[in-house]
């Protein structure tokens, strides 16, 4: 629905929301504390920019439903990193995420046509799919010895640092947007940026990564119905039983999970 170009789009969200965050910290006088150091911002907030960089563009070049169902591939990719971890998840919850998995394809329609640049755009929102899936992993680790506060205006601020320079190395335009641009810039800060990201870091160290990407499964429903509002993108009638079928796999996984907690120490 914004006309500025995806990348610029990416790097307000993340510079805007790193300073939402850090004036959040001045006001209540807390410090941006980092116990394992600076550099260790670098790993989740290079892996959020490339998320960004990667799905917001895929949304010019498909539908939002099918960009979705892309992106809800996550917790398949979050579960893999763990295994490589040495983390073994429970049988359950590969049996969860294929259901999950399985609803969002249903309540997108995803086996229909798909024909030219919608390829391209399930492509990189697979792409973003991997990298969101490190950047919760990182934020799992992360969290544990860093406040939230503090861990979300420097993964922001490096994420929007990234995003600024490939914007300037690429020509992005910056600036000259209408006022109705900017609006929508500061609602996806301050909807998904401050109220979605900052709420899922606000508990990925109390949960395995595997939980919280699995949870994110919702975003689908949520995006079809808001594109079906406001985009004219179609919803099909799928619509309910993929959810019902999404939230059965999300039971799962979380029980398989829960089951596994003192074996692994997650």
């Amino acid at each position: 629905a914004c006309a500025a170009p995806s990348l610029a789009i990416a790097m307000y969200r993340c510079l805007l929301a790193c300073a939402l965050t850090f004036g959040w910290m001045l006001l209540t006088s807390r410090r941006v504390r980092l116990p394992d150091g600076a550099r260790a911002a670098l790993g989740p907030g290079v892996a959020l920019a490339a998320h960004f960089g990667t799905w917001i563009p895929s949304l010019r070049l498909t539908t939002v439903a099918l960009s979705t169902a892309m992106i809800s591939t996550q917790p398949v990719w979050t579960a893999l990193l763990a295994r490589i971890a040495g983390v073994r998840p429970a049988r359950a919850v590969w049996w969860g995420i294929a259901v999950s998995v399985a609803g969002v394809l249903l309540l997108t329609g995803f086996g229909g046509s798909v024909t030219g640049s919608s390829w391209i755009g399930m492509g990189l929102a697979l792409v973003a799919a991997f990298f969101a899936a490190v950047y919760v992993a990182f934020g799992e680790r992360l969290r544990k010895s860093t406040d939230l506060g503090s861990y979300t205006t420097v993964v922001y601020g490096v994420a929007g640092l990234c995003l600024l320079l490939v914007a300037l190395i690429g020509g992005v335009a910056l600036a000259g947007y209408t006022p109705r641009d900017w609006l929508l810039i500061v609602a996806i800060t301050l909807v998904a940026q401050i109220g979605g990201h900052s709420a899922m870091n606000a508990v990925v160290h109390r949960t395995s990564a595997t939980v919280v990407s699995t949870a994110i499964l919702f975003e689908a429903p949520g995006a079809a119905i808001l594109a079906a509002i406001f985009l004219g993108q179609s919803v099909g009638l799928t619509l309910v039983l993929g959810l019902a079928v999404m939230l059965i796999g999300l039971v799962v996984v979380v029980r398989g999970t829960a089951s596994r907690m003192p074996e692994s120490g997650v």
